[in-house]
């Protein structure tokens, strides 16, 4: 049994380059050292800059996707020590079913690094960009942050990329496919996938199957979403948590109805037996003011703890019911929302009571008026700077010169001159796009250097 052990454990920390610790006193575990590498990468660093739902710089409030990705490792890391802390689950030795805590940590603080400035929408537009020229693979936040941490990012002189584990390279893969083979546009480019599938082979992991770990950190952001997102439309007084609003606004009804039917239709699984979407979302909002209005309560009418309260409530409750089951087909496991008196069957209604909770922060915060205006304005400054280095000589003379060694190293791989604008435009901050935007297209000549 050691021996197994010892040889899934060399599976899990092996890397794509081999490498040393920077000196012999470096006494950290591998998954400690890609801790670290994440954490001090200038990708995550420049998580601060870029939107999560309002723009990055709306207020000290509101989140940021740095904000939420360490929430999101949070939830991750402490649900996976409590998974593993219930002795519920006596799972196969393989190396695609364990699940480490600081693997998930790992794998969700770097989830978002692929995700451009002006969020969803600034994905959209240079997906759209990369559709003019034939040959070129769509734009997909998740691929993306596949090329940041195999070839972007560059901290050490003899390979590309920071080199993680294939432990957590597998954790953050939450998309097991190639891009163009999925059904939902998601999944990894050609030049990423070759290796992932090459790891994915040697672990004996099932086509299309996701690791535990993977799982893990997936749900985590659901959960993230289903509950930070509520908090920051709250504050900003986008989503009133009374009857009148959640139970009798007309537009919200429709609008909330509309989004969960698409949740349906995608995953029926959980819809099973339901006969009526708007009884379902009426139940879970009618909930919702009964924990609210108890909270209230407890916190003497004081709404900033109120909220916070709210949130937490919420978020303990999905949390604490992350369990593993065998998934459908019967050949691997998956991570779900279990039931409280037996967590090995999937709890469909809780399942449905997030996904509401998810789409009304969608409904209320994106298609909000002024979300859409800060979309808006991404769109003109995105397609701008497209349109300025589209053209690969004149880009040359304006883009840094450590991008323009990026490019003497991408290149090698076939990548189009398109294709790496997109990744150069992909990794800015939204002040950052701003800025260069202003710079190339302002009409008032100011100081170039700041002063």
């Amino acid at each position: 049994m050691s021996e197994k052990r010892n040889f899934v454990d060399q599976l899990r920390s092996k890397r794509v380059y081999y490498s040393q610790p920077r000196d012999n006193f470096d006494e950290r575990s591998d998954f400690h050292r890609d801790y670290g590498r994440l954490i001090h990468s200038p990708s995550f660093r420049r998580l601060q800059g870029k939107s999560q739902v309002f723009g990055a710089g709306s207020g000290d409030y509101y989140r940021t996707r740095l904000t939420h990705t360490l929430e999101v490792a949070q939830i991750a890391r402490q649900t996976a020590h409590r998974i593993n802390a219930s002795g519920v689950y006596n799972l196969p030795g393989s190396p695609g079913l364990k699940i480490d805590p600081l693997v998930v940590e790992c794998a969700a603080l770097a989830h978002d690094l692929g995700h451009p400035p002006f969020g969803h929408k600034g994905e959209h537009d240079l997906n759209k960009f990369l559709e003019r020229e034939p040959g070129n693979e769509s734009y997909e936040g998740n691929a993306q942050n596949f090329r940041i941490l195999m070839y972007l990012e560059e901290r050490y002189g003899d390979f590309v990329g920071l080199n993680l584990t294939h432990a957590v390279l597998l954790g953050i893969n939450k998309y097991p496919y190639h891009i163009t083979e999925s059904k939902n546009g998601k999944g990894l480019y050609t030049l990423e996938w070759e290796t992932i599938n090459s790891i994915r082979k040697n672990w004996g992991i099932p086509d299309g199957k996701a690791t535990l770990e993977a799982q893990l950190m997936d749900i985590s952001d659901d959960i993230a979403y289903s509950t930070h997102d509520i908090e920051d439309g709250m504050k900003a007084g986008k989503i009133r948590i009374t009857d009148e609003f959640l139970k009798d606004t007309e537009w919200l009804k429709s609008s909330l109805k509309r989004e969960v039917k698409k949740a349906q239709e995608k995953d029926p699984r959980n819809w099973k037996g339901v006969i009526s979407i708007e009884e379902e979302i009426k139940k879970v909002m009618e909930e919702y003011l009964e924990v609210w209005k108890l909270k209230l309560k407890e916190c003497n009418n004081n709404e900033s703890v109120a909220r916070q309260e709210l949130k937490g409530h919420y978020v303990n409750i999905f949390a604490n019911r992350v369990g593993v089951i065998k998934d459908d087909d019967g050949d691997w496991y998956k991570i779900s929302l279990v039931k409280e008196d037996n967590p090995h069957e999937e709890d469909s209604e809780l399942w449905r009571s997030m996904i509401i909770l998810k789409k009304l922060a969608w409904v209320t915060l994106v298609e909000d008026l002024r979300v859409q205006r800060l979309q808006k304005r991404g769109e003109v400054i995105i397609n701008g700077l497209l349109e300025v280095f589209k053209e690969q000589e004149n880009a040359m003379k304006i883009i840094p010169r450590e991008w323009v060694k990026k490019w003497d190293t991408m290149k090698k791989y076939d990548i189009t001159w398109e294709r790496f604008v997109v990744d150069y435009l992909s990794g800015m901050t939204d002040a950052y796009a701003d800025k260069l935007y202003g710079e190339l297209f302002g009409s008032r000549i100011g100081n170039i250097y700041g002063e």
